[in-house]
């Protein structure tokens, strides 16, 4: 079984990877090898459904400029496929004069970034998009929307599939060993073979795993974070008409319990961010020796903890304690009730962790030999995976020369 491309990897960066490439190199045969039985099976199956306007990210990093991109070619990818999606748009809240600085910052972050129609909003003025909202000021933000990302993976690899009729979509098998030779490689998977001129890595949870067995010799360790939801009961629904987000503490490197209408017309509230003993561990007592062990020796991780440690303490509190989970909402909804909530689903974000503690990282994508790897791509990359998708075929024009 001889690929031009291999892409390993079977969450949305991954299959827009293989859209992207397939779409300028048709002729080209690639295989992608996802070791899931379903695609979008972690980080992408389990995140929001937002689509990210681009409003937190540094003007000029590759967040930003492929977030924007991203954005604007998701929508459009999604309103020509019939993909579930609504630009509804959301707001940011402030509930405290503490956070109106913060909120400056992040209002002039979106002008830099030239996210289209934000407008501040006065404590009044909130109350015109969401109702039971109460808060001192806000900024909206009309293009931010909802969308069906698994449904988006799906079409994506349905489309590049259809365009060459000898790429394959395998399932179901796990890359074992990578063995390099001098013009092409071996994928040994699970199950069985595969043999590949040029590589491309986008393995999420596994990125740094993945990187080492191809020889790449970085310095980071991924790390995974659960996050957990509640939902709205069909009681409380009424409370929240889109998406409402607080003002993103600084200090903590993410951007703290919202509500978000899903495409599907639930309403989850979430997430918050503890530290996950596997990796790929959805439930609240998930646990992987191995998993640990990796992130536990790592000093990266203990600076991380004692850097955020107030912070760490509320979310493991939260996590197990439906009261504090619904006190932090009722910040931005004070009416909730705790008959207004039940258990939701988790999700797993990745973090490629800096030896320092450092989270702050942009996305990363790093080349070596005949292999390109996506070692970072925290959120907001599956609004941007066209972009990234994009991008990489670029980089793989000058890495792999292709014609």
């Amino acid at each position: 079984m001889k690929y031009d491309i291999g892409i390993i990897g079977g969450g949305i960066v991954g299959a827009a990877t293989f859209y992207k490439m397939q779409k300028e190199y048709p002729s080209l045969k690639i295989v992608l090898i996802e070791k899931e039985k379903e695609l979008a099976d972690h980080q992408t199956g389990h995140n929001s459904g937002v689509i990210h306007s681009g409003l937190y990210y540094k003007p000029g990093s590759l967040k930003a400029e492929n977030c924007i991109k991203g954005r604007h070619e998701l929508v459009a990818f999604a309103k020509e496929h019939n993909i579930a999606h609504d630009v509804c748009g959301k707001i940011v809240v402030a509930t405290d004069e503490s956070e109106l600085e913060n909120l400056d910052k992040i209002y002039n972050t979106g002008l830099k970034n030239e996210i289209e129609g934000i407008k501040k909003l006065t404590g009044e003025e909130l109350k015109i998009y969401e109702p039971s909202v109460v808060g001192i000021a806000g900024i909206l933000v009309p293009c931010t929307g909802i969308i069906d990302f698994r449904g988006a993976t799906a079409k994506m690899v349905e489309l590049a599939l259809s365009t060459q009729k000898e790429s394959k979509l395998v399932l179901g098998e796990e890359v074992m060993s990578i063995e390099n030779k001098e013009d092409y490689s071996i994928l040994k998977t699970n199950k069985s073979s595969y043999e590949a001129k040029y590589l491309v890595f986008c393995a999420g949870l596994q990125a740094d795993r993945m990187a080492k067995k191809d020889g790449v010799k970085i310095k980071e360790k991924v790390v995974g974070f659960r996050g957990d939801y509640y939902e709205l009961t069909e009681q409380g629904k009424h409370k929240v008409k889109n998406l409402i987000y607080p003002v993103p503490n600084p200090d903590f490197p993410f951007l703290g319990v919202h509500f978000t209408r899903m495409t599907d017309g639930e309403i989850e509230c979430g997430p918050n961010a503890v530290f996950t003993f596997k990796r790929e561990g959805y439930g609240k007592t998930d646990f992987s020796l191995r998993d640990t062990w990796d992130a536990l020796t790592y000093k990266g991780t203990w600076k991380l903890f004692f850097k955020n440690m107030r912070f760490g303490i509320n979310e493991y509190r939260r996590a197990f304690s439906k009261k504090l989970f619904l006190k932090t909402l009722q910040r931005m909804i004070p009416s909730l009730t705790m008959d207004d909530l039940k258990p939701g689903r988790s999700g797993v974000r990745a973090l490629l962790l800096r030896d320092d503690g450092d989270t702050k990282d942009d996305f990363r994508i790093e080349y070596h030999g005949n292999s390109i790897h996506v070692l970072n791509a925290p959120s907001p990359a599956a609004t941007a995976s066209l972009a990234i998708g994009g991008y990489i075929v670029d980089k793989a024009k000058e890495q792999f020369k292709l014609d």
